[in-house]
């Protein structure tokens, strides 16, 4: 009997050793599986990471960008009332060829130099009146044009780099 008590006794010991690696193994799978839903996550916040810092690149390029095509929009707009009065003395100037020579040199190199800065003059003369371009000082009947045309623009209008500077001051036909 007493062999029978020692391998009772030595199998009891055996299934105890047995139960605590079982344990061991189950413990270790638990905090396996926390570790890889740990790394999961640290993954995933760091891919949000990586794509806000991306977006932020894009968007502070976009600025940066927006920035430089409208650096001079102050100077370009202060300088519409001069190309306006360069205009007006041109079609106001009598015979003095030489005067008139000179001012319309100087409207052209200044014309030139607005538009490589991206100024585009407005001449609506004859289209659709647009109110997101154009600015109605007053309404004419016309037989010569259709309903809700521009007649005459009593001052042009300019967009820089495609966006309005100002806009063109226009009689529109009823």
């Amino acid at each position: 009997m007493q062999a029978t008590d020692a391998h009772s006794a030595e199998h009891d010991e055996q299934a105890g050793i047995d139960a605590r690696q079982d344990d061991a193994i189950d413990s270790l799978g638990a905090r396996v599986a926390e570790l890889e839903a740990a790394l999961l996550a640290v993954k995933d916040e760091q891919l949000r990471e990586r794509a806000e810092l991306d977006n932020q690149r894009k968007r502070l390029t976009r600025d940066v960008e927006q920035a430089r095509r409208f650096a001079n929009e102050r100077l370009l707009n202060e300088l519409l009332p001069v190309i306006d009065n360069l205009e007006r003395g041109l079609n106001a100037s009598g015979g003095q060829d030489g005067l008139r020579e000179g001012v319309e040199l100087t409207l052209r190199q200044l014309q030139k130099v607005t538009e490589d800065n991206g100024l585009t003059a407005i001449d609506p003369t004859g289209q659709p009146f647009n109110p997101e371009h154009h600015q109605a000082m007053s309404m004419v009947d016309s037989a010569e044009h259709p309903s809700n045309t521009v007649v005459q623009a009593m001052q042009k209008g300019y967009l820089l780099n495609g966006r309005l500077l100002r806009p063109a001051l226009v009689v529109v036909s009823n």
